[in-house]
């Protein structure tokens, strides 16, 4: 399902565009990645899923739904995987976005149960950050069913 961007973030990436656009001759790409493009992700699933978010005191679990799962928020700019480390807390539900800034629109690529993912696309055990393969996730979030996702309810559609 795709989204478009809150009018805040379509600021920020015309800003970035605009930096992109000057210094186009060096080739300088200003990507977002790292924090911002989580604390991104955080905030736009937080209007779109009205999450309650917890800050960075809770590793595994960035928000809380309304029906109070509690939820983990992955975000990315790249059409690949998100990148998994191993915690010991894990979230009820899971959001994958995709964000595309080029189009300053959003795309929920997963929406379902965190424990799936984790059971079906990642490894046992494994160190550091582990990306889960795309199409994977996209093939379970196809099998999701409509009582297990969460309702977006945001205005960004």
């Amino acid at each position: 399902m795709k989204f478009r961007l809150p009018p805040h973030v379509q600021e920020l990436v015309a800003a970035r565009n605009k930096l992109k656009d000057h210094f186009a001759a060096y080739d300088l790409r200003f990507t977002f990645d790292g924090n911002l493009v989580g604390d991104l992700g955080e905030a736009v699933a937080a209007d779109l899923f009205g999450l309650r978010l917890t800050g960075r005191s809770n590793e595994g679990i960035d928000g809380y739904a309304p029906d109070d799962r509690s939820v983990q928020v992955k975000a990315s700019g790249t059409r690949r995987g998100p990148a998994f480390r191993p915690v010991e807390t894990k979230a009820d539900h899971l959001i994958v976005l995709h964000l595309d800034y080029e189009a300053c629109e959003g795309e929920v690529i997963y929406n379902g149960p965190e424990g799936r993912v984790v059971s079906e696309l990642l490894p046992e055990s494994w160190t550091g950050q582990h990306t889960v393969n795309l199409r994977g996730l996209l093939k379970l979030n196809d099998g999701v069913a409509d009582e297990d996702r969460l309702p977006m309810i945001g205005s960004n559609q």
